[in-house]
């Protein structure tokens, strides 16, 4: 064969041999990053990656004369290039808090537990019509800020009379962060009942959504958190405990998650280093306080577009093309390592199940048509508080019971508010306990 001919297949295979040396230099990076959970913003990674290339590069063109010993270092060059990115933060380090909102104060609470939370307070419209106990309002999230879609629901139960209270828990929203440690699901409990102390107004009555539920259904079972509340409502919730978590049951109607376009704006996980950090602690490769991003990074890195289709799980098939926005740019805050560090400590939780069932507060259990959730997560509140006096199926509405679509706030706000004036349910009582076994049959 000419010797021309064999100049491409040469250059063909060199270049394959530099692909797969940066390659395999990425992977043992990574693994590195592993290894060492991060450390010093990924600089132990990547200079003890850059010290193995470089011993390897010069065992490779020692035997090589001029020039040509320079050869094995571009894979090196290239490499380290490459994963410097992952070490270099893009957005502030120390936490940026949203900004105040324009149509309601902003207040600041510090909580007898050491939380520093923010506070919203919608008085009655109408003053006259005002009802007597305070209505409290914990979010999901966990450890996310209360969306702009949210507070426009608080305000239509403000303008029925309530006097509604809101707070984003500690790390969410405009919070302040706590150390990572801090971060559990007993310490949303302590904050729930310290709330409740410095709100000074006796018993209150609270509604619980997604997250929020698992904190206020974790209060029921705990009969000193318990005592402060009048009435509660446990809303589509998540996981109460770790056997809880470890059901594998069944959702409800079909969502949109599949459905529905794919999320626009900005995604911190189109750079390497949050792609890397969250996409590795989401696989539980990293630990929620890893060295490579801190806890503020995170908050200031993570968009509203990373969550994906998380958000159109939370509306009906049928709505896929009509999902409301649930929040503002400036007003989004999500959590995402104190988040996956509070689940961490629900599915590590020993089972809720025997002090639930001495819970006495009246409650009442919403659940959606096309829930997200596993169904088995609100039948065993539902088959374990004995309290609980009526279920509501809400029908034509997703994980985000009120989500501005058609009468859905309202038909929301019927449900709770005649179960907090004790007044007969809009929407029969259903399923109840001994509903259970068919109600998740038809979820099959």
């Amino acid at each position: 064969m000419p010797t021309f001919a064999m100049r491409p297949i040469r250059f063909a295979g060199r270049l394959l041999l530099a692909l797969t040396a940066v390659t395999t230099l990425a992977v043992v990076f990574l693994v590195s990053i592993v290894l060492t959970d991060g450390a010093g913003s990924g600089l132990a990674a990547w200079l003890t990656t850059l010290g193995v290339a470089s011993v390897a590069a010069l065992w490779r063109g020692h035997s090589r004369t001029g020039a040509a010993r320079l050869v094995p270092f571009l894979p090196v060059v290239v490499a380290a290039a490459l994963t410097a990115s992952v070490c270099i933060p893009t957005v502030p380090t120390t936490r940026r808090y949203p900004p105040a909102l324009p149509f309601v104060a902003t207040q600041h609470w510090t909580l007898a537990t050491g939380s520093q939370v923010a506070v919203y307070h919608y008085p009655p419209a109408e003053p006259g019509t005002r009802h007597p106990i305070p209505l409290v309002y914990l979010n999901g999230g966990p450890v996310r800020g209360i969306s702009v879609l949210d507070h426009r629901f608080l305000q239509l139960l403000a303008r029925q009379g309530y006097d509604v209270y809101a707070y984003e828990q500690a790390g969410g929203g405009r919070s302040d962060l706590l150390s990572m440690d801090q971060y559990t699901i007993s310490r949303s409990v302590r904050d729930l009942d310290a709330f409740t102390h410095r709100l000074d107004r006796g018993k209150v009555d609270v509604l619980g959504f997604s997250s929020g539920a698992v904190v206020l259904a974790r209060a029921l079972a705990d009969p000193s958190v318990a005592a402060h509340l009048h009435r509660a409502i446990v809303a589509e919730p998540g996981p109460m405990d770790g056997s809880t978590s470890r059901i594998a049951g069944h959702q409800g109607r079909p969502s949109a998650r599949d459905l529905a376009p794919g999320t626009t704006g900005p995604r911190s996980t189109q750079l390497p280093r949050y792609a890397a950090a969250f996409g590795l602690m989401r696989l539980g490769l990293l630990t929620p306080d890893t060295g490579l991003i801190g806890q503020a990074e995170g908050d200031n890195a993570f968009t509203a577009a990373d969550l994906g289709s998380d958000t159109a799980s939370a509306y009906c098939a049928r709505d896929a093309h009509r999902i409301p926005t649930e929040d503002t740019a400036q007003n989004f805050s999500f959590s995402p390592a104190a988040s996956l560090r509070i689940q961490q400590t629900v599915q590590d939780s020993p089972s809720s199940v025997p002090q639930l069932r001495r819970s006495k507060t009246p409650a009442m259990l919403m659940i959606a048509e096309c829930s997200s959730q596993v169904r088995q997560w609100a039948t065993t509140i539902l088959a374990n508080d004995p309290a609980i006096q009526r279920t509501q199926y809400m029908p034509g509405v997703g994980h985000h019971m009120w989500n501005g679509l058609d009468d859905n706030n309202d038909r929301a706000a019927a449900v709770i508010t005649s179960f907090l004036q004790g007044k007969p349910a809009p929407l029969p009582n259903h399923p109840t306990r001994d509903e259970i076994p068919a109600f998740l049959r038809d979820h099959e």
